[in-house]
């Protein structure tokens, strides 16, 4: 009997090869590690798949490179003179200053529980709308979220 090893591989070890496949017109699945786009994705159920982001638009998830070379995936909330300002679904403080230059690929479709859907289903952009617009008021709604959470681990 075979058996198989598996590798964790860093994005960083991964970047050129993901970089390439989207500026080449390609796209490239990438599972979600971390809890910053919470509740819409969770680490290690959801994928997202990644195409080239030519027009990146208030609402899109992009992901991007930091200038301290950080891979990020976060939603557009707004632009002003410094670039994009963005802000992961499970946070409360927004990032300025990204520019296109930052940005690697942007969000097409979310694969949940083995099931696709496209980041045009009426659905999504109903709650990205009402997400995004209750941005001020995140912290009166999750900080109370995450104390109840803490209490049941």
């Amino acid at each position: 009997m075979e058996t198989t090893t598996k590798k964790k591989i860093s994005l960083q070890e991964i970047y050129p090869v993901i970089q390439e496949k989207i500026e080449n017109g390609g796209t490239v699945g990438l599972p979600i590690t971390g809890t910053s786009m919470l509740p819409l994705l969770v680490w290690g159920r959801d994928t997202v798949e990644l195409t080239k982001c030519e027009n990146p638009q208030k609402y899109d998830i992009i992901f991007y490179r930091r200038d301290n070379g950080a891979f990020v995936l976060h939603r557009i909330v707004g632009k002003n003179e410094e670039g994009f300002i963005l802000c992961g679904d499970n946070q409360v403080n927004k990032e300025y200053g990204i520019n296109e230059k930052h940005i690697i690929g942007v969000v097409k479709s979310i694969t949940r529980k083995g099931n696709t859907f496209s980041v045009d289903k009426f659905s999504y952009k109903l709650y990205v709308k009402l997400w995004t617009l209750i941005l001020p008021f995140r912290n009166i709604i999750l900080v109370p979220l995450r104390k109840i959470k803490g209490l049941f681990k």
